[in-house]
C-alpha cells in the first residue's frame, strides 16, 4: 500500500454539479453527491455513490485490478436492451484507508 504524496499526489473533492452516467442512451447513474478523483497526471474520474447507481443492470465479473494507492477494483458489466458494456464499471469496495471516500 503506498500513500498519495508529493511524487504521486491524489486529491477527491466533491463535483461541483451534478453527475449522469449513461449507457447506450439510459441514465444508469445519476448523482448530486459525487466525487471527482484526480490523481496524478490521470485524467479525473468521477465515482457515485453506489445508491445513485442503477444496479440491477450491472453483474460483477471476475475481473479485478490492484492499484498501489486505492487497493483493488471489483468490474461490472453493463448489460442493458440486449447491448453489454464489459468490464465498464469499475469499484473500489475496501480501498485503503487513504482513499476511503470512493468506497
Amino acid at each position: 500500500m503506498k500513500i498519495p504524496g508529493p511524487d504521486h499526489p491524489i486529491t477527491i473533492t466533491p463535483a461541483k454539479t451534478r453527475w449522469r452516467a449513461r449507457f447506450e442512451n439510459h441514465v444508469i447513474a445519476d448523482s448530486g453527491d459525487a466525487l471527482v478523483l484526480k490523481e496524478a497526471a490521470y485524467k479525473p474520474v468521477v465515482y457515485f455513490p453506489r445508491a445513485d447507481v442503477s444496479m440491477e443492470f450491472m453483474s460483477k465479473t471476475e475481473r479485478s485490478t490492484h492499484c498501489p494507492y486505492k487497493g483493488d477494483a471489483s468490474y461490472y458489466t453493463v448489460l442493458m436492451d440486449g447491448q453489454f458494456g464489459e468490464n465498464s464499471v469499475w469499484s473500489y469496495e475496501a480501498p485503503f484507508p487513504a482513499m476511503e471516500q470512493i468506497r
